[in-house]
């Protein structure tokens, strides 16, 4: 496997949930969970990436490597990209978004997603699970890929895709959505790329950053998880979720 780096980029400001990264999920901030995760990868190299005092301080606490960025951001991967710049990260570097609101996200992935970029034709890579049920479908808070023959994306939309046309149907589009998880891997010269394209207008439709690497025509692979995550994490709810998780792992 190629050398690769994880950063983690974490704000303090969220809507539904003011300070989500150091919300304490069984006695511990959730990014240190995170954090955790990523260092049981591959990664030669693990970073938080923030613009905020409180997160800088508590992950250089437990020992991690910070990097503080612009508070102007709209989004992890301008994060990430400037990342790249402040550590002047060569354009064949491959990096390894990792959301700071996913504790239970099995450290595999990190690597299975990291592998993807062996192939150097690919600029970007993600990962996807088959579809379960169809309230996943049709619900527009789940992103939806379809492939190609090659696992090239083709298209993330939060609709169901392909559209079935009628009831006959209904079970080809079912078998050909995948659900997308929110990781990504970069090298550094499509990072850079990226930024420097700014949004284009299906990415604004849809409110799908991702739909920018296809609109400039980058190979985006797409590879299977060899296990599903588990929930991230958006609300209140959802920490008690993980933390049960959490103590049902810890009993075995």
């Amino acid at each position: 496997m190629k050398n690769f780096v994880v950063v983690i980029p974490a704000r303090y400001a969220s809507v539904r949930l003011p300070g989500k990264p150091l919300r304490p999920i069984a006695g511990e901030p959730m990014i240190q969970h995170v954090h955790r995760l990523a260092m049981q990868s591959k990664a030669d190299e693990v970073w938080i990436a923030t613009d905020d005092e409180r997160i800088e301080a508590t992950t250089r606490g437990f020992g991690a490597n910070v990097c503080m960025t612009s508070a102007d951001h709209h989004s992890g991967t301008e994060r990430l990209a400037e990342v790249c710049e402040l550590q002047s990260w060569p354009d064949d570097l491959v990096v390894v978004n990792l959301q700071g609101d996913e504790p239970l996200l099995p450290p595999v992935l990190i690597d299975e997603c990291a592998a993807l970029l062996e192939d150097d034709s690919v600029g970007m890579g993600t990962l996807a699970s088959p579809m379960e049920t169809d309230e996943d479908l049709r619900n527009p808070n789940v992103a939806k890929i379809v492939i190609d023959q090659h696992d090239n994306a083709l298209y993330f939309s939060r609709a169901p895709i392909p559209h079935s046309r009628d009831e006959h149907t209904d079970k080809l589009t079912m078998q050909t959505a995948l659900r997308h998880h929110g990781i990504y891997a970069y090298r550094c010269a499509v990072l850079r790329q990226l930024i420097a394209a700014g949004p284009c207008d299906m990415e604004q439709c849809e409110k799908l950053e991702q739909l920018r690497a296809l609109w400039l025509g980058i190979t985006v692979r797409v590879g299977r998880a060899s296990v599903r995550p588990g929930p991230g994490v958006d609300t209140e709810e959802d920490i008690a979720a993980v933390e049960n998780a959490l103590k049902s792992v810890s009993a075995f």
